[in-house]
């Protein structure tokens, strides 16, 4: 066993806490399960997160730092946030390309879907200022007299959703606030809340500003500190390659407990939506598998000299399992990080920046997601989006997923937002919930993997993308 890969070692210990799993709901040990096995999981999510913000916080210092000339980081500043941008609009207009041509809302019975309809009807004449989107009324119809009542007792009985609530109000706090506050936000007023909180781009504002100055002095006064933060970063890393020796372990517990904490879920909806849930995830994931297997490496094989496909993929794989465990591209920015340096050659100075940077802005996964989501949910309700509701949806898509918090399930609360921008009911979010949580692990490798690409992308561009030889 101690001769396996750990890629190998973390797979099996996914696949056996499936297996636990399953074991767990079918002879009833949830409560045994939830109390002492999905604790260690929740360790090892503490642990990375831990190790990822100081981290985050000294390794760009010590790319900016190490850069040493002012116009270069802001060459290479453009160029990163340029292509985090142009691979989001990419992954969004795949979606949509996809959710169009394969329409999994419209592979519902038709009994189903007008209840859907007179759901979303019924929410549209109650809310006031929502756009209409169309003509049809299903319930203005005398023939559908009974399905709405249906519908409406239905509605009254259903108990208010405390997970949706937080959503929803979480949705609207970000509404209210003036169109330059996501500027005002980046800028921190104490550092320490900003790293307690863990407000990714506060504390990438402050490490940026940091190294900056730290190059602009003179560099007796400079080298001392340079050498400080240098050691710390090395400490981290060095924490990481600790923790992945256990890795295998904590994906065991990890995987357990999340797949026993989902089965707890109503069952009764479940299985009603089992139909749609299953063609939307098909849906979604057909098109991250694109992205991640095919899209990146192309990229990559494309315009760099010495990558090929199968050896970029070879080379992110244990940031890959690492993120498909966690749901987290923060989390994962210690293992992408070593990864990038150690097997795609990619130098620190870099990775450093353009990775942490990453984390936090690139979502392409996410925004994929959105526009599957958003479109196929309105399939569902049968309504029919426009081309310009769906340019609408790219947009909204792209930016909400700069903002997007790089933790599990962040991009529920950016959804409310994009359905909102379209004129649709953000409570549809419950209905893809039974089957996010292994939705977002699948998204999070493409994050992740889209991570990657980029920072590949730039050594390659600024003449630093060495397979051979030991990076600096």
């Amino acid at each position: 066993m101690k001769k396996l890969p750990l890629h190998i070692k973390v797979i099996i210990g996914l696949v056996l806490g499936a297996i636990y799993a399953f074991m767990s709901v079918k002879f009833g040990w949830n409560t045994f399960t939830l109390n002492y096995i999905k604790p260690f999981g929740d360790i090892f999510i503490n642990i990375l997160k831990l190790i990822a913000v100081p981290l985050v916080l000294f390794s760009i210092i010590t790319g900016v730092a190490s850069l040493k000339d002012i116009k270069k980081l802001g060459r290479m500043g453009a160029k990163t946030l340029g292509l985090y941008l142009v691979t989001t609009v990419i992954a969004v207009s795949l979606g949509l390309v996809l959710v169009n041509l394969y329409k999994p809302g419209n592979k519902v019975s038709d009994e189903i879907r007008k209840e859907f309809r007179i759901s979303y009807e019924l929410w549209q004449k109650s809310t006031p200022g929502v756009q209409k989107l169309d003509d049809v009324c299903l319930s203005c119809d005398p023939k559908n007299a009974d399905l709405v009542a249906k519908v409406q007792k239905k509605e009254g009985n259903t108990e208010n959703n405390e997970w949706v609530t937080d959503k929803l109000m979480k949705a609207k706090n970000n509404s209210k606030n003036g169109p330059l506050q996501p500027l005002v936000d980046v800028v921190p007023s104490n550092l320490f809340k900003a790293l307690a909180d863990m407000s990714m781009l506060q504390i990438i504002f402050f490490a940026v500003f940091f190294g900056v100055v730290l190059v602009s002095i003179p560099k007796k006064k400079a080298k001392p500190v340079f050498k400080v933060v240098d050691g710390l970063n090395e400490i981290f890393v060095k924490m990481v390659m600790i923790v992945m020796e256990a890795m295998p372990i904590f994906v065991f517990a990890l995987m357990a407990g999340q797949i026993v904490k989902a089965a707890g879920t109503d069952p009764d909806k479940f299985f009603e939506l089992l139909a749609f849930l299953g063609q939307y995830s098909i849906t979604l994931v057909v098109g991250l598998a694109i992205m991640i297997f095919g899209f990146y490496p192309a990229i990559v094989a494309l315009f760099t000299k010495k990558l090929t496909f199968k050896s970029f993929l070879q080379g992110i794989r244990d940031a890959q399992i690492t993120a498909f465990s966690t749901s987290s591209s923060v989390a994962t920015l210690p293992v992408t990080m070593r990864c990038m340096h150690d097997n795609v050659k990619v130098p620190k100075k870099i990775t450093s920046f353009v990775l942490p940077i990453g984390a936090t802005v690139n979502m392409d996964g996410t925004s994929l997601y959105q526009a599957v989501a958003v479109v196929a949910m309105a399939q569902l309700h049968m309504v029919d989006l426009t081309i310009s509701q769906q340019l609408v949806i790219i947009v909204t898509a792209s930016l909400a997923s700069i903002g997007a918090a790089a933790i599990p399930s962040a991009g529920l609360v950016l959804m409310i937002l994009v359905l909102e921008s379209v004129g649709l009911n953000p409570a549809w979010i419950a209905i893809i919930f039974p089957v996010d949580r292994i939705l977002d692990m699948c998204r999070t490798v493409t994050n992740v993997t889209g991570d990657a690409t980029v920072a590949t992308l730039i050594a390659e561009s600024e003449g630093e993308l060495d397979e051979k030889s030991e990076n600096d």
